[in-house]
């Protein structure tokens, strides 16, 4: 599944890499293809050094306007193909990646394609914003959680946030969400991503795997 989708990005010049496990495997890939021409805008410190490791260049971020493809995961994509992502903390920087790309590829385990969203929904907020934005997220009919490492130490994301897990009985209308949790002062970004990918690669347990073209 990686290796075809890998393939996706030959002929192209600039690649945005999500971050976690899918993108770290498909980076790999990517070095295989052995194209000098690619230049690739990591999400993440974690692959930018896995990046480094195989060799890839790695371009400014101005490049970003001009992403050719990007290659990510998700935490859960619901029948529409909405995502919930945001699990690795690096939200904020795919969100500007996936809204600058031209095309989207997103891989991921058929155990994270759901009929409706069931997890709670990573939200980025300013430090000064904790207190504050918990109240909101209640108003909103959220279940904030303020994320804490195993050493009992609040999650710190690359951009010097913090991030508030947060759970809804229901998301009828995840674009609508969306906005309506963007718009509470100190709220970075929220981990609701309502651009449809161009492909999706869903693995089964069996090892076998289905592209799935919107």
């Amino acid at each position: 599944m990686v290796k075809d989708a890998a393939k996706l990005a030959q002929g192209t010049r600039t690649v945005g890499l999500g971050s976690g496990s899918t993108a770290a495997k498909i980076v790999k890939e990517l070095a295989s293809l052995k194209d000098d021409r690619m230049e690739f805008v990591p999400t993440s410190t974690q692959i930018k050094i896995e990046a480094e490791k195989n060799n890839l260049a790695i371009a400014d971020e101005n490049r970003i306007p001009k992403i050719d493809i990007v290659f990510d995961g998700a935490d859960q994509i619901d029948g529409r193909f909405n995502m919930i992502k945001g699990g690795g903390g690096a939200l904020l920087r795919e969100k500007i990646l996936i809204s600058s790309a031209k095309r989207v590829v997103i891989l991921a385990d058929e155990s994270k394609f759901v009929k409706q969203f069931s997890r709670p929904v990573p939200i980025e907020i300013h430090p000064m914003a904790r207190s504050s934005a918990s109240r909101k997220l209640v108003d909103a009919g959220g279940k904030p959680s303020l994320r804490i490492l195993d050493k009992g130490y609040p999650f710190i994301t690359e951009n010097g946030n913090l991030i508030l897990d947060t759970a809804f009985a229901s998301i009828k209308d995840p674009r609508a969400k969306e906005i309506e949790l963007k718009s509470i002062p100190g709220v970075m970004e929220v981990g609701i991503f309502t651009r449809k990918a161009d492909v999706y690669y869903k693995a089964r347990n069996d090892g076998t795997y289905q592209k799935i073209t919107t």
